[in-house]
């Protein structure tokens, strides 16, 4: 038995009663061993520097067995856990033991051994030790990484086997007296913070061509890769484009390409996508992924090969949203495509010939997965040619009709309807591209028939199981829903070929009707479905009817029914959230589309007491409806009638259409910070009209195609409709008025002459100046006057010493009688054309310049001279 003490000296009794004393080693040891705790498992002490010291020596004959028992002993030592108080040293031994295997292939074990021992769980004595320890233990744990550079297989595969143990941490063995185990997060922890992820990546270029350890580095990877932290440090090593470009290499497990994959879900999910995919977004990354996808799309069979499959586009899917990928120049766009529409329209390609996709929730998925990325890549124009020899458009359409029962069909019923579903988005993004292709396949007579057959009374069922069946189930409000996107999308256009093509299909009176018809259908449960059909269809309509007379009149009176009627709606559903505000928005503009200038629905729509409606919802008070609700205002005061409803709505309160712009006049100047006293009266009388905003903003270039800040402010401020509006009433006799509002009805009637206030400054400030030219020219005092200021000013302007080698110049001109300064332009009279010749003139310098007026130079025969009058001279 013996004791110490930290820097203390042990003494120890041998066998033959002597008793010998030496130095203990300058760390902490681990305490006095008894039997019972041997038994229990306590460690027994080892002077580790000794160790060190040994393994550095090189000049003894039995050193090397000597160091291999030295390394045996620290097993046993070692072999319940590794305290972190010793990690360092540990360490460092097995550092020493690496370097030696290259001449010394007996440390192959002892290194082995060592890094089986850093599996087992991390000890601390104290609860502080994880924090005292840390840094030793993430230098420590880094180190394993940089053993990777050692040639040796299977100490490379022990590093690996050592690192994915940090994530299947193990209770110890034995309970150790005085020890607990660090916490099971610990060693991961320390390997973020040692930066171990990183070396592990750069370690993969060292096995290019040895499978099994690259297959060991990689399950390491995969465990690492579950931190945001190692993934950023993957990041930075080029781990995506590293392995991505490798994924078809030759690997009879599949474990390269399992595990590749898993490394590449997880860079995507848990570090900077964009900078990931751009890694990914070369062509040896691409060329691979589509060579590995071709393989498992034909070849595979297995459930687990179909996954692979999927996971695999939906990473590609990923890296197509990056415009610069080059998709379509490794051929991947033109195979997905094609993959993408062969069940639907026939191709000769031998890579699809015979190929089938069952109904299974993989093939299935593979299916939505394909019309995704039709969306992801149409948004790359190169494509377009791509979609059209793929017959793209074509194959959509297959699905826009109703499921026909005796027809056998690879899908189940679910299954049709939401691919039917995805086919219509899908068509959304993809034939606003192919307008000809679009009216090729009779894509306007197609969308209208199926829309006829979502309001008919059909027995169809929907299951209404997917995201895009929300809100549809037991009905076809799901399928109507996508189809008017559709309609939407391609009205939008401004094609007045498909325009045309949709009026003269009835398109309008069609939508009418299915409004109608939704009004009826509608319960509780699909209200927000009902009222983004309502919506689109108005937006149609507007569409169609902008700009068109005669499509209005088609509008009609129907038209205008279903508009009041959403018109009568309670302003109490507007803050439900469902979609009323967005309906209500594409009402308003549905007026301004549909009838704003058909005079008979306007009539009619004044008839039905419309104004009244419109001002009732002006009354409501709500900014973002004020502007719209004002411009078509302003428009109707056009027609003589309107006047009269205006005049005669009244509101809460007996308020009057008049006291209610007055009103709002007064809130919005309150908003913008205009400055009024407590009468409403202008306080600032040179800025009457000045905002708050102005103000504050400060001079700016802009370019010329933007609007200037004061267009802006008629834009999207309400005054100039109001005062618009107020005109159009003739500002007088207006009803209901109190004197504040007689107050600011005044400043409305001068909204205009204080909006061009700065003009009139301009002007007065040019009659000024040409009175001042005036009296410079007729009164000789003001002139000399004037003069004397000039020459003052001209004096103030000068240095008061002038350089000693300075040259000075003469500002003033004698005999000059003028008294008005030069402008920024000055008119140059040109060299007579007499004197260079006329548009035809042949000489050396005509060829050497262009003149400034008169045409080419010519040659004349001479010109005499004052002083030479008998001799000539060339020109």
């Amino acid at each position: 038995m013996w004791t110490a003490g930290a820097g203390a000296t042990a003494e120890v009794q041998e066998p033959g009663g002597k008793i010998r004393s030496r130095s203990t080693r300058h760390i902490p040891v681990v305490g006095v061993v008894t039997e019972d705790e041997e038994a229990q498992g306590a460690f027994k002490t080892m002077d580790l520097n000794r160790v060190i010291n040994l393994l550095e020596e090189t000049d003894k004959d039995d050193l090397e067995e000597k160091q291999l028992k030295s390394v045996k002993k620290l097993m046993q030592c070692y072999q319940n856990g590794l305290p972190l108080r010793d990690l360092a040293q540990i360490f460092k031994i097995l550092n020493l033991c690496a370097e030696k295997i290259e001449n010394q292939p007996h440390f192959i074990e002892s290194a082995s051994n060592i890094l089986k021992l850093c599996g087992l769980p991390f000890l601390k004595k104290k609860v502080s030790d994880e924090i005292t320890y840390a840094e030793d233990t993430a230098n420590s744990i880094a180190l394993l990484g940089e053993l990777m550079k050692i040639p040796n297989s299977e100490l490379r595969i022990q590093i690996c086997k050592c690192i994915v143990d940090f994530y299947h941490a193990e209770p110890p063995k034995k309970h150790i007296t005085g020890y607990q185990q660090a916490s099971s997060s610990y060693k991961i922890k320390m390997a973020e913070v040692g930066g171990l992820a990183k070396t592990m990546v750069q370690s993969l270029t060292l096995l290019e061509n040895q499978l099994v350890e690259k297959l060991w580095v990689l399950k390491a990877l995969q465990h690492l890769s579950t931190s945001e932290v190692n993934c950023t440090l993957m990041m930075k090593a080029q781990a995506a484009s590293g392995i991505c470009a490798h994924l078809n290499d030759p690997d009879p497990s599949g474990q390269l390409l399992f595990r590749s994959s898993e490394i590449l879900w997880n860079l995507l999910e848990k570090s900077p996508k964009e900078e990931i995919i751009q890694q990914l977004s070369n062509l040896e990354c691409l060329l691979a992924l589509k060579e590995v996808f071709k393989n498992l799309f034909l070849r595979g069979f297995s459930h687990y090969d179909h996954q692979l499959r999927n996971d695999i586009l939906v990473i590609t899917t990923i890296i197509a949203q990056n415009p610069r990928a080059p998709m379509i120049e490794c051929g991947f766009t033109r195979d997905l495509i094609l993959f993408a529409t062969f069940n639907e329209v026939k191709s000769q390609n031998p890579l699809v010939k015979g190929l089938k996709l069952s109904n299974s929730y993989e093939d299935f998925e593979l299916k939505k997965l394909l019309f995704n990325i039709i969306v992801i890549l149409c948004k790359d124009l190169p494509t377009i040619q791509l979609l059209i020899d793929g017959k793209v458009i074509l194959a959509l359409f297959t699905y826009l009709k109703k499921p026909e029962k005796h027809k056998i069909i690879e899908w189940s019923a679910a299954q049709y309807e939401e691919l039917q579903l995805h086919a219509i988005v899908t068509l959304s993004s993809v034939a606003p591209l192919l307008t000809e292709e679009y009216m090729l396949c009779q894509g306007n007579a197609r969308v209208l028939a199926f829309l006829e057959w979502c309001e008919s009374e059909d027995s169809f069922f929907s299951h209404g199981n997917s995201f895009h069946s929300t809100g549809g189930r037991g009905n076809k409000f799901a399928q109507m829903r996508y189809s008017l996107r559709l309609l939407r999308a391609m009205v939008y256009l401004e094609d007045e070929t498909i325009n045309s093509d949709l009026c003269e299909k009835g398109t309008i009176q069609q939508l009418i009707g299915v409004f109608k018809n939704t009004i009826s259908k509608a319960n509780d449960k699909e209200e927000a479905i009902v009222l983004e059909i309502q919506s689109d269809i108005l937006l149609i309509l507007s569409g169609l009817c902008e700009h068109h007379i005669p499509r209005k009149e088609i509008f009609g009176t129907e038209g205008v029914d279903i508009i009041l009627r959403v018109m009568k709606t309670d302003p109490t559903k507007l803050q439900t959230g469902l979609g009323y505000n967005v309906l209500l928005f594409s009402t308003l503009d549905s007026i301004w589309c549909c009838i704003l200038g058909c005079y008979p629905s306007e009539d009619y729509f004044l008839e039905k007491e419309g104004i009244f409606l419109l001002l009732d919802l002006l009354a409501l008070n709500q900014k973002k409806f004020c502007n719209l609700i004002l411009g078509i205002m302003v428009e109707f005061c056009d027609n003589p009638k309107t006047a009269a409803h205006v005049n005669a709505w009244r509101g809460k309160k007996d308020q009057t259409a008049a006291s209610l712009l007055i009103k709002l006049w007064r809130k919005e100047e309150k908003e913008l910070g205009v400055k009024r006293d407590k009468h409403g009266m202008i306080i600032d009388t040179k800025k009457p009209l000045f905002t708050s905003f102005q103000e504050e903003q400060k001079i700016m270039p802009l370019p010329a195609n933007c609007p200037t800040l004061a267009v802006m402010d008629v834009a999207e401020n309400i005054r100039a409709k109001i005062y618009a509006v107020l005109g159009k009433l003739d500002f007088e006799n207006l009803p209901g008025l109190s004197a504040e509002d007689f107050v600011t009805l005044c400043i409305i009637h001068r909204y205009l002459d204080f909006k061009i206030q700065a003009t009139h400054k301009q002007r007065e400030l040019a009659n000024k100046s040409w009175e001042n030219f005036l009296a410079r020219t007729s009164n000789a005092k003001t002139l000399k006057k004037v003069k004397r200021l000039q020459e003052k000013a001209i004096e103030s302007s000068r240095y008061g010493e002038h350089p000693p080698n300075a040259i000075f110049h003469r500002t003033d001109i004698k005999g000059l009688n003028t008294m008005v300064p030069s402008g920024r332009v000055v008119t140059v009279e040109s060299t007579p054309a007499r004197l260079l010749g006329g548009p035809l003139a042949d000489t050396d310098i005509a060829l050497k310049k262009l003149p400034i007026r008169g045409g080419a130079l010519q040659k004349v025969k001479a010109v005499k001279t004052v002083n030479e009058s008998k001799k000539s001279v060339p020109t």
